[in-house]
């Protein structure tokens, strides 16, 4: 009985950690990405990932796709393992 509502309690923790980082990731496709308003075409294709913003949206963008792989694979373990 008891492993039954441990595995309950973590597969509803890892699936709302996945859904999150989800979210996440979406917010920073829609809204971290430098728009065509800043000053990204001054900088050369060499060194555009010293750009700021550019540097700031790249770094959310995989952190927050790593979560999601990381809570997808929790979530299959705690399902399907345990």
């Amino acid at each position: 009985m008891m492993a039954r509502t441990m595995q309950a309690l973590i597969v509803i923790i890892t699936g709302l950690g996945f859904l999150a980082s989800i979210g996440g990731h979406i917010w920073v496709k829609l809204f971290m990405r430098p728009g065509a308003d800043t000053d990204f075409d001054d900088y050369y294709y060499e060194v555009e990932d010293r750009h700021p913003g550019l540097a700031r949206y790249q770094k959310w963008s995989q952190i927050t796709l790593a979560a999601a792989v990381i809570f997808a694979l929790l979530l299959f373990v705690s399902t399907f393992v345990l």
